[in-house]
C-alpha cells in the first residue's frame, strides 16, 4: 500500500468512525483508554506530564495530529498560549476541535509528515498518539520537520507506544495472578473494546488489538529510536505511562486497592522516569531546539 493510500485510509477512518461521538457522549476512539473511576487519577496525572515539558507561555502551540482535543487535560497545554494550531488529516476532528477551542484555535488540515509552516514559528509543539500512524520511512522526517518549525530555546513533546516492552514479562506475570484470583472470585475484568478479554496475558499492545480495523499503526522501540535519532536531534526519553490499557483493566480493580497501587506505580515512574520511559509501554519524548540551532 502506498503512503498516500495509508494516509487517506487513516483520515477516512477517523472521519467515519474514530471521531464519531457515541451514545454516552464518548468518542469511539476513547474506548481504547481506561475510563474507569479507579484509574482516573493515574490517567490524569500521566496526561499532565506533557505540560511540564512545554514552555508555559507563547503565541503559537502546534498540536500535530490534534484530533478533537478530546480530553480536558489536553486543553490545559495551550492555556498560556495565544493560539493553539490544530493540524490533522480528519476534517471531523478539526470541526470538533473548533467547538472546544473556538477563536483560540487555528485549524489546518494537513499531513504531519509535511507541516506547512514556516521555520522557527512555534513556541511549543505536542504530538500525541499520532506518529505511530506514520510509515517507517517517514518517521525520522516527521521529527525533523516538526523540529524545523520550533522556535530556538523551545521544546516539543511526543507520546506514542513501543512495540517492544521489556517490562511486559512482569506485567504479564501480574496479569496471570489477577486472572487466577478472578477465577476464584468469579469476577471477569472489563473487556477490551475489540471484545477480547483483558485477562489475556499478551500485554504488549500490538496494533491488531489496540486499533480498530482500518487504521495503519507501526510502533517502534526504544532501541530503534536511539539508532536513528542519536546525533540527529537532541532528545530525552521519559515515561508518559508505563502500563497498557489491557494491564489496567485486568489488574487494577477497586476491590483490590487499585487506586493505591496506581499511586505506588506513579511514584515509581516519577523516581525513575527514564527507566520506565524506555522499558514501559508509552514513552514521552522531549525534543529541544538549541538557541543557536535556528535554521
Amino acid at each position: 500500500m502506498s503512503q498516500d493510500s495509508i494516509k487517506h485510509e487513516i483520515g477516512q477512518f477517523y472521519d467515519e468512525i474514530g471521531w464519531q461521538m457515541e451514545n454516552d457522549g464518548v468518542y469511539q476512539n476513547a474506548r481504547y483508554e481506561d475510563l474507569r473511576p479507579v484509574s482516573a487519577e493515574y490517567i490524569h496525572k500521566c496526561h499532565m506530564r506533557v505540560k511540564r515539558h512545554l514552555a508555559a507561555t507563547g503565541k503559537y502551540l502546534l498540536d500535530g495530529g490534534s484530533g478533537p482535543v478530546q480530553y480536558d487535560e489536553y486543553l490545559t497545554y495551550s492555556e498560556g498560549y495565544q493560539y493553539r494550531v490544530c493540524m490533522d488529516l480528519s476534517l471531523v476532528a478539526l470541526q470538533d476541535a473548533r467547538k472546544r477551542l473556538g477563536d483560540k484555535g487555528l485549524y489546518v488540515c494537513a499531513d504531519i509528515a509535511n507541516p506547512p509552516f514556516a521555520t522557527d514559528v512555534f513556541d511549543g509543539i505536542v504530538s500525541l498518539h499520532t506518529i505511530h500512524h506514520v510509515p517507517i520511512e517517514e518517521k525520522v522526517g516527521v521529527y525533523k520537520g516538526l523540529h524545523r518549525t520550533l522556535k530556538p530555546g523551545r521544546s516539543m513533546v511526543t507520546v506514542d507506544g513501543w512495540s517492544e516492552v521489556p517490562l511486559a514479562g512482569a506485567m504479564n506475570f501480574l496479569m496471570r495472578i489477577a486472572n487466577q484470583l478472578r477465577k476464584w472470585t468469579g469476577k471477569e475484568a472489563p473487556p477490551m473494546p475489540d471484545g477480547t478479554s483483558a485477562s489475556e496475558t499478551n500485554n504488549t499492545e500490538k496494533h491488531s488489538s489496540q486499533q480498530p480495523s482500518g487504521t495503519f499503526v507501526l510502533k517502534t522501540s526504544a532501541s530503534w529510536f536511539h539508532s536513528v535519532m542519536t546525533g540527529v536531534l537532541p532528545y530525552e526519553i521519559r515515561v508518559w505511562r508505563s502500563v497498557s490499557v489491557k494491564f489496567l483493566r485486568s489488574v487494577i480493580q477497586p476491590e483490590w486497592a487499585g487506586r493505591f497501587w496506581l499511586k505506588v506505580l506513579y511514584r515509581l515512574e516519577e523516581w525513575f522516569p527514564h527507566y520506565f520511559g524506555e522499558k514501559g509501554q508509552y514513552p514521552l519524548i522531549i525534543i529541544t531546539k538549541d538557541e543557536r540551532n535556528s535554521r
